[in-house]
């Protein structure tokens, strides 16, 4: 875990009796952080999601965190600056880390646009961290857009848009690269779960 520079010195890390290890064990398998990144729209959320589900058919301890949700409670004290999206993308790398300790497989759905902010992330979890590119084109995602963002960002109705008025950097070495503006759900779920078995997070993947 980070290291705060202004943390009080009589904050010691606590080392638990029952470590990752223990909890890796009785799950039965490795933990670590799924990091979907893409565009608002390129199906981040619905691949996490439709991956989670499979892992947990197969018996794994997973769970989600999701970039809305996480704006309603952890980070409701946050916008969509530059700043904000710095704190934001540390604190769910902190609380990734977390989950990890606890022997979970965890999977992250949010934008994190900045290379910066996913190399941070990335140094933070170590090994432990696997970045998923949902790589789906800006006019796919606009086509995808039930929300209207990508058209009210258009009209100058919201500021600091990615992919319209804010940039997105596409990952230059993502451990797993999902052309999801183009292929089946189901074969971007398969393409994830080959990726866990080959490198030995998992032990098989069930029909």
């Amino acid at each position: 875990m980070s290291q705060s520079k202004d943390r009080s010195p009589n904050v010691v890390w606590h080392q638990a009796q029952v470590t990752r290890e223990m909890r890796e064990q009785q799950a039965g398998h490795r933990s670590a952080v799924l990091w979907f990144t893409g565009l608002s729209g390129a199906g981040k959320s619905t691949l996490a999601h439709a991956v989670e589900e499979r892992l947990h058919l197969m018996g794994c301890r997973t769970f989600v965190i999701d970039g809305d949700n996480v704006r309603h409670g952890l980070c409701r004290d946050l916008g969509f600056g530059d700043d904000d999206r710095v704190e934001n993308i540390r604190r769910v790398a902190e609380l990734a880390g977390l989950f990890v300790q606890a022997g979970v497989l965890t999977l992250t759905a949010f934008i994190s646009p900045f290379r910066r902010d996913r190399a941070q992330a990335r140094e933070l979890l170590g090994e432990d961290f696997i970045e998923v590119f949902c790589d789906t084109p800006l006019d796919v995602c606009e086509e995808r857009d039930v929300k209207g963002l990508y058209a009210r960002a258009r009209a100058g109705e919201i500021a600091a848009f990615t992919g319209i008025s804010s940039p997105y950097e596409a990952p230059e070495d993502a451990e797993i690269v999902v052309p999801s503006g183009s292929e089946p759900i189901e074969d971007s779920v398969q393409r994830v779960l080959d990726y866990l078995v080959a490198k030995q997070w998992i032990k098989g993947v069930s029909a």
